[in-house]
This record gives C-alpha cells, sequence and structure tokens, in this order.
C-alpha cells in the first residue's frame, strides 16, 4: 500500500489466465491495475510504483519502451525511469475531467515492447475540498406583494459547489431577521433555499429588505458562499402563472436540424390585465451549456434546437422553466423540461495505432505479432461496435482482442527476396446502418535472413592460357550472384586448397576476394603441366555465411618453346658421331640414323631432318622424316675415306626451333658390320617375297614379340621380389636416371605414336647386352635396329641424358632388385 497525502493507492490484477481465453489465445500478455488518488496532486507527485505493479525490472522500462497512453488525449501522468514509478504530470482538477459525476475514472494504457504486451490502468479519482459554494448573483431580488400571508415562499437561487460527496453543498444559513425564515428543499439531490414569510410586510413601514444567505459545504472546514437579498415589498399580485404539466419530456435523434422547435410549454394565470399576461424563460440557475443549445420563445414557450447536439457528448438534458406574469410584483410558475437525445450513426470509427509496427524476419514463426491496434467508435450501442480487417492476399491477419483491441500477426511464411516490403490498407467499419467505416494504411518492412547462397552462372568454366607468359595477369573473372541484402548479399572468393604434384594449387594462382578476378603467380610450362582445375568458392558475409563452388580447368596452350633434342647421338656419346662403313656399299646403304625428339606437341613437335654440308653432297643423303642417312650411290675408290656430314634438326613451330649434329663416316675396305648383313638377309628375304608389306610385317612382329618378352621377365621379376627384398614399381620418372640396379627400361613418348623405346637387359653394374630400338611412323622402311652391345657405363650416362630430353610426361616402367652379397 502506498500513502500520500491522505490518498490511498490500491490495485487490482485481473487472472491471465481469464484473460487468455478471452483473448482467444492471443499472445500478447494483458493486465489491469488500479490506483486510487486525490485530485490537485503536486505535479511530480508518486501515483504507483508501475514497474513492481507489472512485475518489471527497471532495465526493462527502458530497454521494452514503456509507454503510457490515454484515451483523452491529455498525458496527466507519466514515468519515472529511475525508479519506475507513475507520477502526476500534470494537473489533475476531477471537476475538469468528470464534472458532477460521482465516480470519477481515468483509463491509461500502458504499453511495452519485445514481446508486445499492453495493460489497462483505472486511476480513481478522489474529491477534495478544493470549491467555495458559489452564487451566480451577488444579489437576489425578491419581489413580495404585502398582501402576502405568513407561510407564502419565495424560491431563490442555489449556490452551486462542483465538489461532491461531503465537499458539497450542505447547508444555507440567513440572516437574523424579524419577517422571514429559510427553508431548504432537497430536490433531485439539489438544495434549493427559499425564504418563508412568517410575519407580514408593511410597505408603509418598509419597503425593501436585505437579508445575507450563506452556503456551507460540509467538509472541515467548511468553505462558504454568501450572496445578498434585496426583498422588495410591492402591491397584491396574488396568482402565480400555473403550468399545463408539472414536467415535460421529450426524445429527439442527434440529428436534430438547428431551428426544430421540439415542444412548447403552456402555463395559465387567473389574474387579470398585466398579472395574467405571461413571458417564459429559462430558471436563472440553468447551465450555459444548455442555453447555448436550446433557445425559448418568450412569448409562446416554444422550445427550439439552437446548436448541434451531440449524443456522444451529452446524451440527456434536465432544466426548468419559468412562467412569470407581468403584474407590478411578478410571480412565477415553474415546469421541468427533460430532453433525451437518441444516438445516430454520425461518427466514424476511428483507429488506433499502439505500437509502430515493427520490421519482421523473413524466417519469422507464423503467428508473429507485427502491431497491435485498437479501434475507436465514439457512437453507442450498435452504432460503436467496430469490426477491422485487412485486404487479401498478405501474410498477416487481424486476431481481436479485448475492448476492440487487435493484433497484426503473419499467418504465412515470408519472403524479402520477393515481398521485401508490404503495405497494409486496414478498414474499420461499424455495425450501423448504414455503417461507417475509415482507412489507413501501414507499412511492414522484411528483415532478410542469410537463406540464399551465393549462386555462380555455370557450375565450371574453361579457360585457355599460352604458356611462358609472365605472371600477374588476369586469367579468367568468376561471378557470383545472391539475391539476399546487404551483409548477406556480400560476396567473397577464394580458392579451395588442393595439390598439384604436391604443391598447393594457391603456389600457381591468386583470386581477388572482392571481385573474382583470377591471376597467375608465374608463368606456365606446357611440357610440365598442361592443365589445372580450380575450385573457386564463393561465400556470403552472413551469419552463418552460405557459400557455393565451381571448377575452372585451365588449360595451358602449348608455344614453340623447345628445340629439338637429339637423342642418337647423345651428349654422352660426344658431339660428334663417328660411323663405320664399308668401301663396298651400293646406293641405299643405310650409314646410321639420327634420331631426335621435341618437348612441344601437335605441330610444334614434328620434326624433319636435312642435310646442311658434306664433304661430298653427291654421296650422302638423309631422309627428311625419319634421320636416316644413306648413300646416294655406290662408293668409289675415289671417294675419300673420312666423309663429314653436319644434318640440320627442325621443328614445325613458329618461329622454327632448330639444332645439329655431326656424323663423322669412316669409309673402310673389308669392313663388315651386323647392320649390312641384317640389310643384306632383309634385302634378299624382299626379293624372294617380291614385296616390301611382308618385311614390315616381319619387323613388327619382332617388335611385339620383344615387348611381350619384356613384360613377361618384369612380372617374374616383380613376383619374386615380393617374396624377398626386391621391389616392383611402375612410377612416372620425374629425375634422372640415378638407380644403378635399373634391368629393364621401357620408355614411350606422350603424343601418341612410339617414337623411341630402348629396352636394358641384365645388371647395370656389369657388362651386358643393350638393344635400341628406333620406331617413327614416318619411316621409309623398317624403323627397328640392332645397336651392338656396349657398356653398361655408357648406356647409363646416356639414358640420364635421353631422359632429360624427354618430356615430363614420358613413362618409364622399371624393375629394381637389390643384389646379394653373395653375388
Amino acid at each position: 500500500m502506498f500513502v500520500e497525502m491522505g490518498a490511498i493507492i490500491w490495485k487490482t490484477r485481473v487472472s491471465w489466465q481469464a484473460l487468455w481465453l478471452f483473448c482467444l489465445s492471443w499472445n500478447t500478455i494483458v493486465a489491469q491495475i488500479r490506483y486510487s488518488i486525490p485530485e490537485e496532486l503536486k505535479i511530480g507527485s508518486v501515483v504507483g510504483n508501475i514497474a513492481k505493479d507489472l512485475d518489471l525490472k527497471l532495465s526493462d522500462i527502458s530497454d521494452r519502451k514503456l509507454q503510457i497512453a490515454t484515451e483523452t488525449g491529455k498525458q496527466y501522468f507519466g514515468i519515472d525511469l529511475g525508479k519506475g514509478e507513475l507520477v502526476i504530470a500534470d494537473r489533475v482538477d476531477r471537476e475538469e475531467i468528470c464534472g458532477p459525476i460521482a465516480k470519477c475514472t481515468l483509463t491509461l494504457e500502458a504499453i511495452i515492447e519485445n514481446p508486445l504486451q499492453m495493460y489497462r490502468v483505472e486511476i480513481d479519482i478522489q474529491d477534495v475540498n478544493d470549491n467555495s459554494p458559489l452564487f451566480i448573483n451577488n444579489q437576489i431580488v425578491v419581489n413580495v406583494e404585502e398582501a402576502k400571508t405568513p407561510g407564502a415562499r419565495f424560491r431563490l437561487e442555489s449556490a452551486k459547489d462542483p465538489d461532491i460527496g461531503s465537499n458539497s453543498l450542505h447547508s444555507y444559513v440567513l440572516s437574523k431577521n424579524e419577517h422571514f425564515i429559510l427553508s431548504v428543499k432537497n430536490k433531485d439531490g439539489t438544495k434549493i433555499p427559499e425564504l418563508v414569510l412568517e410575519k407580514a410586510l408593511d410597505r408603509e413601514k418598509q419597503s425593501s429588505h436585505s437579508l445575507l444567505l450563506t452556503a456551507v459545504d460540509g467538509a472541515t472546514p467548511a468553505q462558504s458562499g454568501t450572496t445578498t437579498i434585496i426583498i422588495r415589498v410591492q402591491d397584491s399580485n396574488d396568482n402565480s402563472p400555473v403550468f399545463e404539466k408539472p414536467s415535460y419530456k421529450v426524445k429527439l435523434p442527434e440529428s436534430t436540424s438547428i431551428g426544430t422547435v421540439i415542444l412548447s410549454v403552456k402555463a395559465n394565470d387567473s389574474d387579470e390585465g398585466s398579472n395574467s399576461e405571461i413571458t417564459y424563460c429559462f430558471e436563472p440557475n440553468t447551465p450555459m451549456s444548455i442555453q447555448n443549445l436550446f433557445s425559448i420563445d418568450s412569448e409562446q414557450g416554444a422550445i427550439s434546437v439552437k446548436d448541434v447536439l451531440d449524443f456522444e457528448t451529452v446524451s440527456s438534458f434536465k432544466f426548468e422553466v419559468i412562467a412569470s406574469d407581468k403584474g407590478a410584483s411578478p410571480l412565477e410558475g415553474l415546469c421541468s423540461v427533460e430532453i433525451e437525445i437518441l444516438d445516430v450513426n454520425d461518427n466514424v470509427p476511428e483507429i488506433l495505432l499502439k505500437s509502430v509496427p515493427k520490421p519482421v524476419r523473413e524466417d519469422a514463426p507464423l503467428g508473429t505479432v507485427v502491431a497491435l491496434i485498437g479501434a475507436k467508435d465514439s457512437d453507442s450501442g450498435e452504432n460503436g461496435k467496430v469490426h477491422l480487417r485487412i485486404q487479401s492476399g498478405l501474410p498477416f491477419t487481424l486476431k481481436p482482442s479485448i475492448s476492440n483491441y487487435y493484433a497484426l500477426v503473419t499467418d504465412s511464411y515470408l519472403d524479402q527476396e520477393t515481398f521485401p516490403k508490404y503495405t497494409v490498407e486496414i478498414t474499420a467499419q461499424d455495425s450501423g446502418s448504414p455503417p461507417l467505416e475509415s482507412k489507413t494504411q501501414i507499412y511492414v518492412d522484411v528483415l532478410d535472413v542469410n537463406d540464399n547462397p551465393p549462386v555462380f552462372p555455370h557450375s565450371s568454366y574453361t579457360v585457355y592460357v599460352k604458356e611462358n607468359v609472365g605472371a600477374g595477369n588476369v586469367l579468367f573473372t568468376v561471378s557470383a550472384s545472391d539475391p539476399d541484402q546487404g551483409e548477406n548479399a556480400k560476396i567473397s572468393y577464394s580458392i579451395l586448397d588442393s595439390q598439384i604434384k604436391g604443391i598447393s594449387v594457391s603456389s600457381y594462382f591468386y583470386i581477388n576476394s572482392d571481385n573474382g578476378s583470377i591471376y597467375s603467380m608465374h608463368s606456365f610450362d606446357y611440357e610440365k603441366m598442361k592443365v589445372f582445375r580450380i575450385q573457386v568458392q564463393a561465400k556470403d558475409h552472413g551469419s552463418p555465411s552460405l557459400s557455393s563452388n565451381a571448377t575452372v580447368h585451365v588449360f595451358i596452350l602449348d608455344q614453340n618453346d623447345n628445340a629439338p633434342a637429339v637423342i642418337y647421338p647423345s651428349a654422352v656419346m660426344g658431339s660428334v658421331l663417328h660411323q663405320r662403313m664399308p668401301r663396298s656399299a651400293k646406293a641405299g646403304h643405310l650409314v646410321t640414323k639420327v634420331t631426335a625428339v621435341d618437348a612441344d606437341s601437335g605441330h610444334n613437335a614434328w620434326i624433319s631432318y636435312r642435310l646442311a654440308e658434306a664433304t661430298d653432297a653427291s654421296l650422302f643423303s638423309v631422309n627428311l622424316h625419319t634421320g636416316e642417312v644413306r648413300t646416294k650411290r655406290s662408293v668409289s675408290e675415289q671417294d675419300d675415306s673420312s666423309q663429314r656430314l653436319l644434318i640440320e634438326i627442325k621443328d614445325n613451330g613458329e618461329p622454327v626451333q632448330s639444332t645439329t649434329v655431326t656424323v663423322d663416316v669412316l669409309i673402310e675396305d673389308g669392313f663388315h658390320e651386323p647392320i649390312s648383313d641384317y640389310r643384306k638377309k632383309s634385302t634378299e628375304i624382299s626379293k624372294k617375297s617380291g614385296k616390301i608389306t611382308l618385311y614390315l610385317i616381319i619387323s613388327l612382329a619382332s617388335v611385339s614379340l620383344l615387348c611381350l618378352m619384356t613384360f613377361f621377365i618384369l612380372l617374374v621379376k616383380c613376383a619374386r621380389g615380393s617374396r624377398g627384398s626386391s621391389s616392383c614399381c611402375i612410377r612416372r620418372s620425374e629425375s634422372g636416371y640415378k638407380n644403378p640396379n635399373r634391368n629393364l627400361q621401357i620408355q614411350l613418348n606422350t603424343d601418341g605414336p612410339i617414337k623411341y623405346v630402348e629396352v636394358l637387359g641384365g645388371d647395370m653394374m656389369s657388362q651386358s647386352q643393350s638393344f635400341g630400338s628406333y620406331l617413327s611412323p614416318m619411316s621409309e622402311f623398317s624403323d627397328f635396329t640392332l645397336v651392338k652391345p656396349s657398356s653398361t657405363t655408357d648406356f647409363t650416362d646416356t639414358l640420364n641424358v635421353l631422359d632429360a630430353s624427354l618430356p615430363d610426361s614420358t613413362w618409364k616402367f622399371e624393375s629394381q632388385q637389390v643384389r646379394n652379397d653373395a653375388e
């Protein structure tokens, strides 16, 4: 309980369960609190601790934006944010607020947000004795005929005290005199003073009397007001006007037009002459509010409408009409008039926004409260019943609450990308006939939620880049889109980490995180890497963030940046090839074969051979495609025994790359070599068969048989190695020939056709036989050539040079075995 200046403040809580059922399961909590205060409290006086009564913390007052609103619009009360107290903000005058109504209650609405809640607060205003009884006129003139006998009564003006209860008018006191006493009538709660003649008057002795009338209220201490009564003694007019009815009643709609006569009063006087002539007027104490609305014809007694009537302001009127004769000492008659105003549906419903619509997240659950809306109609009955509705097709609905309040809630899911903002038109319509309606619009913004990942237009992209292009160039730009808004739509690009030959892809490429531009970190070499596969990720800045990936294939385009590399003769053998041939050689004799490869691909790797210089250009020729060096004619005795050939090897690129090799041919008498024998045998076979095709078939069969034997030996060694300490592997070579224990090697070219096959047999650390096969699809004759045995040491060095000159993509199949100590 809170007590201040004798005022008792009390509160009543309304059961939440009852209100919850009454509100049709609406999720906004509504409670009712009541306080009682005296009027005229000082500004700043405490009414009560509303925060405590609403079970709110002091921090909730500011955080949840506690607001106080009144139906009258005038803000009598405020909130002390520091203490949570409801305080007086403006003068509270019970008489101004409620007038003569005994029970004076101010209705407030306490509204808080997050979640949105409303509380009804009723404050009873208690009357204090702040008004003295007051007479309208400071002087009252009463005409009294001298012929009046004792007991005659004369009505006096009543005093007015706007206070109520014991603070209102309680009694009258008349100053002492010998002719009159005071009598007080109580009519409809109003005390009406009357003078009662106690002793007859004698005008000739005293023509006027002055009395003092005092009105006293019932408070302690009492307050009073006075007026002077002047009594004028008149000659006799002994009949007062009498109305045909003591009271008149009439009902009329509030829409009655100005000037309409609503009733006529009629009085009669039994006197004659001027003493019987009657005039009509309002009783002097009739409030001005009534006199401003109605007028009375002083001669005819017709009462008509003077101003616009409003049922919502005052629904009934009661006043008195006086009929006075025109005698020398006018006498009066009195009647009462009651006018009841009938309500007409003349007020348009009013829509009240109790809270500003807040933006709603697009993932808000169904039933989320968006705004609290009230409706008000000043009419009564059916005319004052208001229904709210919104247009169809919106993801919102109105749920009715108490006292013409509605909650605007979501009833379907929202999508900010489709509808970022809604215009809700609210229509209020009453139940009158004809019904009246009003409309207003509110705007509901939908807040974006990160529910859309970035999207690439394509799942994969293809980029072509020339090799040897300098680092730092923009290779390609990827772009993703995100239909979300703000931070949820901001996209950052990155390259997902992956390995290329054991090296992170980020070592090769860099991506601008803001615009998706992909840069090269260094120049590329087609011969080392022909294609890159990059996984690019687009990630938004939402929380949690969403992402999507796209694949970028970067194809390196070959450039003619490699000159042909000579395989035979190799650098290990020296820059000059020394070759012997018999002086008996005929035309077409195969002297040697120069073999070269080009690390480039396609047209850049096509190789051609040309005899650039020769000691005797008429003796030798070089095949354009195979590099075979043959005799153009038979060797004669006059030819020098030492011949030097300079062979130029060119590729087909742009610009052309070339290299040269020197071949020294020693012509000897009686020289015999396997190549000649083999050639001779082949020629004999060719002659016997008569078809060169047979020779090609035999060569192909020989190569195939040799390959099968090679793979068979490799498999046997691997099988044996799995039981012992030996190992077997098939791997892609990236380095030189460093293992001395290799006993088998097959070398293939990346372009498809086998240009060069080398088969090594036996222990690489011992003297063994080695056979080389040089194959070319451009050969005019057999490309299969057997080379005489040579030392393993020489071949190991040769293989190292050959491997270094071949592309990185060359495959090597090898079997290795650890030597036992016993061996």
